[in-house]
């Protein structure tokens, strides 16, 4: 969930007033670090991984899954570890916001050389299995999205209730006891109060139900007027779901600015493609995914702030960071004139420094005591408070201090997947996509606005098989250079909203309509698709014959999942549903198809050939 620093967290009153000061005070530390890191250059490729699994007790006698609040103990034994000797651990382990959460990486993080894909799966298989070895029975660790029965009636292990009605409660949820939020650390439920109470309500997240045969209306818990809608008013409801998540080091700033911008445009593919969560509180959905979910439960804006932030500190990123992407940032870009000013008088370049200023409108939602005072040229605590507090589909990173990693980029959009097969694929996909991207100089930029469409369109029932999105016709980049060393114009903004407008004609002649499967597969005279290009890169390297079976196994899984002949896991998991005996085409995933499906999923991860399973018919 981002930085975690041990401490004594503030109250609400007091954290809200020193919102200026951490804002000031992280805008300062940003500058400082940007010009000691900023000509930092020639550092290789390392990429790594990070998965949220959730754990889940199963009862055979009454038939009933839930989700296992034993983050904490597993925790501690697993980073004992760590502790004692670091560089033997294949995995490392951290909490999540869950308190049935936990979140694994690669102990150490892989680097540009083609065979280290073959490793990445049998490291996925190891953390599946080192936490399994310290479980029950009748426990077990899933990399599932979303526990479908989330929010229902004594949904965790040991069965605690929602208190709606005590004011002493972090979320006052209907649904969501406190109990359920990992308790290891205070960022968590500090995190979750503070937003509903800068909101000054509880949160709001509304998900379409799904509309069967015999789907009862008004949908219990409904807001009025709104009768199909399954209401979730919890930031657990959200943040307790989980995702998978690449980040890779970049040679230096300018390239990883570049990828950041290029990937950004593929963040509804992926979200599509992975698509994996269809089911919340018990109902079936008319989404696919987590993402809107997610970030409706931090959304911590109030009415008047909603007039000026059109986007949760949870969303698609609003601005590109290269030179080459400045004329498609074509959306409000809000932040406040004082802290652009700062970071431009600061010698940071415009479109870093609007970008910084966007992340900084918002406020701090959780400071602990000892980090209120820093040394503004040696910490970064306050950048990293914001930084890691806004949960966009991607992250730019600079270097920590002190260290010898470097700049980096995160890509976030995507749920994790079923199978260790399944989540390895999409990571060699990724960081294979950098590759070709740089090598083939690949232009994948489209306008912000029609990335945007392109997120809501990614979160629709079947988006994979039945969604259009905006791709560019022409891939492969003209210009031959970015402009400005990727710095972008000068001029400084004019007003807070100060946004461009100037794709006009040409620029929307650039880009059309596209399935998945025509921009993953490639559509005849408009698209190659990205998997051939790969394909294409490949067959320029020194492949042995193994790593090339393992990279090709993957692809060719992801271009029949684009293609519709492999189902994501969404479709599957509805598949399930709707096929289950007791299924009542109501739109209510009972206990019994919930333990079921949790069932089949635990055997489908424990298969040595998973992946076929979510084969289509």
């Amino acid at each position: 969930m981002g930085l975690l620093t041990e401490g004594r967290p503030l109250s609400w009153p007091e954290t809200k007033a020193l919102a200026d000061h951490v804002r000031r005070h992280g805008i300062e530390q940003f500058i400082n670090h940007y010009h000691r890191l900023k000509d930092r250059s020639g550092d290789t490729l390392k990429w790594g991984d990070e998965i949220e699994y959730i754990l889940v007790k199963f009862d055979e006698r009454q038939k009933k899954a839930q989700v296992a609040l034993k983050a904490q103990s597993l925790l501690d034994i697993l980073n004992e570890k760590e502790e004692t000797n670091p560089h033997a651990c294949k995995a490392l382990w951290r909490p999540e916001f869950g308190a049935y959460m936990i979140e694994g990486t690669p102990g150490k993080p892989f680097e540009g050389f083609l065979t280290h894909f073959t490793m990445l799966e049998a490291n996925m298989r190891h953390r599946r299995e080192e936490v399994t070895d310290l479980l029950e029975r009748d426990e077990c660790i899933l990399s599932m999205t979303n526990f479908p029965r989330l929010g229902c009636e004594d949904f965790t292990y040991p069965v605690y209730k929602p208190q709606p009605n005590n004011p002493n409660s972090v979320t006052m949820s209907k649904y969501y006891p406190d109990e359920a939020s990992f308790s290891g650390h205070p960022r968590f439920k500090t995190a979750a109060k503070n937003v509903r109470m800068r909101r000054g309500e509880k949160v709001a997240i509304k998900v379409k139900v799904f509309k069967d045969k015999f789907t009862k209306y008004p949908v219990e818990g409904s807001p009025i007027n709104e009768p199909d809608v399954v209401l979730l008013d919890a930031t657990g409801l959200g943040m307790g779901c989980g995702c998978l998540q690449v980040t890779f080091q970049a040679a230096n700033m300018q390239e990883g600015r570049l990828l950041y911008d290029q990937l950004a445009t593929m963040c509804p593919i992926m979200l599509a493609l992975t698509a994996a969560a269809p089911i919340y509180r018990g109902y079936l959905t008319e989404t696919d995914c987590r993402w809107q979910i997610i970030s409706s439960s931090v959304d911590c804006r109030t009415p008047e702030d909603k007039s000026f932030i059109p986007k949760s500190r949870c969303d698609s990123i609003s601005s590109y960071l290269s030179g080459e992407g400045e004329k498609y940032n074509d959306i409000p870009l809000p932040y406040h004139q004082r802290d652009y000013e700062h970071l431009r008088q600061g010698g940071v370049d415009h479109l870093m420094a609007q970008h910084i200023a966007h992340l900084f409108v918002r406020d701090t939602i959780c400071l602990l005591s000892e980090k209120v005072y820093q040394n503004d040229k040696e910490d970064t605590d306050h950048f990293e408070n914001i930084q890691s507090t806004n949960w966009q589909t991607m992250r730019f990173k600079p270097p920590p201090p002190n260290s010898s990693i470097g700049w980096r980029v995160e890509f976030r959009p995507c749920d994790v997947q079923i199978s260790d097969f399944e989540n390895a694929a999409v990571v060699c996909f990724i960081i294979l996509l950098t590759r070709v991207i740089l090598a083939y100089d690949l232009n994948l930029l489209l306008p912000i606005s029609r990335v945007d469409e392109n997120m809501k369109t990614a979160q629709k029932r079947d988006a994979c098989r039945q969604g259009k999105f905006y791709f560019r016709r022409n891939i492969f980049n003209t210009s031959g250079s970015m402009e400005s060393n990727g710095c972008g114009n000068d001029n400084g903004c004019e007003t807070m909203n100060g946004y461009h407008t100037e794709a006009g004609r040409d620029e929307e002649e650039e880009y059309e309509l596209m399935t998945i499967g025509d921009i993953i597969n490639g559509k005849s005279n408009t698209c190659p698709g990205l998997i051939p290009l790969i394909f294409s890169y490949l067959e320029t390297m020194d492949v042995d014959s193994n790593t090339y079976g393992t990279i090709e196994k993957y692809l060719t899984y992801l271009q029949k999942r684009a293609s519709g002949e492999i189902l994501t896991g969404a479709q599957w998991i509805r598949e399930q549903v709707l096929k289950h005996p007791e299924y009542k085409h109501d739109s209510i995933v009972s206990d019994r198809i919930n333990y079921d499906l949790l069932k089949r999923i635990q055997e489908l991860q424990n298969g040595k050939f998973a992946e076929q399973i979510l084969r289509s018919g």
